[in-house]
């Protein structure tokens, strides 16, 4: 009996490992990953669970970071933001954004499945959604903490040097990596289609 459960976790950890594998796979070679989302057991749902929550956390971190309310949180000298605040501002509002996305897009990208008369169900159209967040956290641990490098706390003040030539740089590399996570909700969602 031991051995039978030890052999069902083994199984249950190399599904966890390809599901984390998959969540990076996804920014080089989308289809296979979205056509893994097929399998909606409850194990493979389980399994892909982590890697997705994961990424959804990165983007929602990601968008506060790129919003306009972030570039303006050190305009008040009164205020009593710092380097500590800031970061925990992005971390909870960050998280509670990607979270409410994700279940809220989730539902918009199924109305859209079901349209296109998918039988995909609202947990693969949330981990598809997931998934395709995948250049934004990409651009969150990559191409931000460059940014900020370079403008510091410019970047959360209105007019800092963040509004030069360079901070429209790094804009159009951030819409690049929109685009990026919109072209891959495209190809998920063709994939789904045909499930």
């Amino acid at each position: 009996m031991v051995g039978a459960g030890a052999s069902a976790s083994q199984g249950s950890g190399s599904l966890d490992r390809e599901w984390w594998l998959r969540a990076l796979l996804v920014l080089q070679r989308p289809r296979p990953v979205f056509a893994a989302l097929a399998d909606d057991s409850d194990e493979a749902a389980g399994a892909r669970q982590e890697p997705v929550t994961a990424l959804v956390f990165l983007a929602g971190i990601g968008s506060v970071l790129a919003t306009g309310a972030a570039g303006r949180l050190l305009d008040n000298p009164s205020d009593d933001y710092d380097a500590l605040l800031i970061a925990v501002w992005a971390i909870v509002g960050g998280g509670i954004y990607g979270i409410a996305s994700y279940f809220v897009f989730g539902g918009v990208v199924l109305g859209l499945l079901r349209a296109l008369d998918s039988r995909a169900s609202y947990r693969q159209a949330r981990h598809a959604l997931g998934l395709s967040a995948a250049p934004i956290a990409l651009w969150l641990v990559a191409v931000w903490p460059i940014e900020l490098a370079v403008h510091g706390r410019a970047l959360f003040r209105s007019g800092g040097s963040d509004s030069e030539l360079g901070g429209h740089v790094f804009d159009a590399i951030g819409a690049v990596f929109l685009l990026w996570s919109l072209v891959l909700l495209a190809i998920a969602v063709s994939t789904l289609r045909r499930r």
